[in-house]
């Protein structure tokens, strides 16, 4: 996905699926289940009870699930509401690093609860809007700043 480029919300009427983790709840009696994936994220269980897949690969066009068995609409735990409430991104995209609602409402406290940069990241406040409080530490000393008091480049260490 782009940086800035959410995605919109659209009423979906009585297709929607009940937000609750491992929620159930499609009207013609369809169940829907969440999932954890590998990289801890939050997914969407295959009917087989085995596959897992992430939250952005849903609806990609893929089939990933080994019957075909994804849902008509996207059930709401796969999703996660921007800083503008009219705008959403899939929920594994919500604290990855990456500015995916545009204002970083993704990314920053109090509208998420991201833990702090990892180890293989460096905390600044940045001028490229990709990203929000925290750079990958390989683009410390790059000889690009990255970091508004450029600390990328003077302070902060390499991979």
């Amino acid at each position: 996905m782009s940086v800035g480029a959410s995605n919109k919300i659209f009423p979906q009427g009585d297709a929607e699926i009940n937000s609750t983790a491992g929620g159930k709840g499609r009207p013609g009696g369809e169940e829907t289940q969440s999932c954890v994936t590998l990289t801890n994220r939050t997914g969407f269980l295959c009917h087989d009870r085995r596959h897992c897949i992430p939250a952005h690969g849903v609806c990609d066009g893929i089939r990933t699930c080994p019957h075909g068995d994804v849902p008509q609409s996207l059930p709401n735990f796969l999703l996660a509401h921007c800083g503008d409430s009219a705008s959403w991104i899939y929920s594994d995209q919500r604290c990855d690093g990456i500015n995916n609602c545009g204002d970083c409402s993704d990314e920053l406290s109090p509208v998420t609860a991201c833990p702090p940069c990892g180890p293989g990241w460096w905390h600044c406040t940045p001028t490229i809007f990709k990203y929000c409080s925290c750079i990958p530490r390989v683009l410390c000393r790059d000889h690009v700043q990255h970091c508004s008091d450029w600390s990328d480049e003077y302070t902060c260490s390499g991979p």
